[in-house]
């Protein structure tokens, strides 16, 4: 059954100067493994996480950290997710996520599908 969907896009263009403008926004929004990605993954993740945060109602206090994007062997992107996000999930009975990303003509977008019992 779907709990939610939510669906992102990113100017990337604009995404990198407000890195540039805010360094430290890099780590609040980004996992240590996803810190090193370039500019476009990056922007792609950030859409990942905000699809994510509303295929979950979009509540207060969700962690961005407490969500990773991360591919397996064919490079296929999944989410991981711990702790703020985790636990949300788990209230709404939500047991996987389907992830899709892309970015192309600077723009970069995700849709999220929360699937659950």
């Amino acid at each position: 059954m779907i709990i939610g969907v939510g669906i992102d896009v990113v100017d990337i263009e604009r995404f990198g100067l407000t890195l540039e403008r805010t360094p430290a926004l890099r780590e609040r929004l980004f996992t240590e493994t996803e810190r090193g990605l370039g500019l476009a993954s990056l922007a792609a993740r950030f859409a990942a996480k905000e699809a994510l945060a509303k295929s979950l109602g979009a509540p207060a206090g969700l962690s961005w950290t407490d969500a990773t994007v991360v591919k397996d062997d064919s490079g296929r992107p999944h989410l991981q997710v711990a702790g703020t996000v985790a636990a949300r999930a788990d209230a709404l009975g939500v047991d996987s996520f389907h992830l899709s990303l892309s970015h192309d003509a600077g723009i970069a977008s995700a849709v999220v599908v929360a699937e659950g019992r």
